[in-house]
C-alpha cells in the first residue's frame, strides 16, 4: 500500500510539474481563444460558447486579478470582429452577380421557416432582435441573413451586434464561472461547463421536435 501511495504521489507530482505556469497559460490562452472564437463566428461549426465557458473556468481558478475580465474582453471582441467580417462578406455576395460561397453558406444555415421568423421579428423589433439572436442557439445566422436581405448597412448592423456580443460573452462566461465554483479541479469545471453548454444548445431543437 505504501508503495502504491508513493507511486500515485509521484504521478501527481509529475502531472502538476507539466502544467505550464499562469503567465505562460495567459500568453497562449488569450490569443488562442480570440482566434478560435473568430473562426467560429466565420464558420459556424466551432462550439464557441463552450470555448468561452472553458476559458472562464480556467480563469476562475487562476490567481491573476483580471483573468476573467480578459476572457470577457477577448471573447466579445473576437465574436464582434467575426460577425462583422461575415456580414461584410455576405454584403459583397449580395451585390455580386455570381454571389459568393460565404453568402451561400449563410443561406444554407438559415432554413426558410427560421428566416421568415427572423424577418418578421426584425421588422417589428429592429436592433433588439440581434441581441436575442446571439443568445438563442442557432439564431444568429437567420437573423444575420434577414439583415442582409433588408439591406442593413454595415454600420447599423455593427451598432446592434456590439451589445449582442457583450451579452453572449457574459452568458457563457457565467456558465463557466458556475462550473468553476462547483468543482475544485479546473478540468472538472471545464467538463461541467461543456456539458451545460451542449444542453443549452440542444434544448431549443429538442423543444421544436416535441412540439411537432
Amino acid at each position: 500500500m505504501t508503495l502504491l501511495a508513493g507511486a500515485a504521489a509521484g504521478v501527481l507530482a509529475v502531472a502538476r510539474s507539466t502544467v505550464p505556469p499562469e503567465p505562460t497559460q495567459q500568453a497562449l490562452g488569450y490569443p488562442s481563444l480570440f482566434l478560435l472564437v473568430l473562426i467560429g463566428a466565420l464558420v459556424p461549426v466551432v462550439p464557441t460558447g463552450a470555448l468561452v465557458s472553458s476559458a472562464a473556468v480556467v480563469a476562475f481558478h487562476q490567481t491573476a486579478p483580471f483573468a476573467l475580465a480578459l476572457v470577457f474582453v477577448t471573447a466579445s471582441l473576437a465574436a464582434f470582429c467575426g460577425d462583422l467580417a461575415l456580414y461584410w462578406l455576405g454584403r459583397r455576395g449580395m451585390t455580386s452577380k455570381n454571389g459568393s460561397r460565404w453568402l451561400e453558406a449563410i443561406r444554407a444555415r438559415a432554413p426558410e421557416e427560421r428566416l421568415a421568423q427572423a424577418q418578421e421579428k426584425l421588422a417589428g423589433h429592429g436592433v433588439a432582435v440581434l441581441v436575442l439572436s446571439r443568445l438563442v442557439p442557432a439564431g444568429r445566422i437567420p437573423v444575420m441573413l434577414a439583415c442582409l436581405l433588408a439591406k442593413w448597412p454595415l454600420r447599423r448592423f455593427a451598432r446592434g451586434n456590439f451589445p449582442a456580443c457583450l451579452a453572449w460573452a457574459v452568458t457563457y462566461q457565467l456558465i463557466g464561472i458556475l462550473g468553476g465554483s462547483l468543482f475544485p479541479e479546473p478540468w472538472e469545471g471545464v467538463l461541467a461547463a461543456v456539458l451545460l453548454t451542449v444542453l443549452v444548445s440542444a434544448a431549443p431543437g429538442l423543444w421544436r421536435r416535441l412540439q411537432r
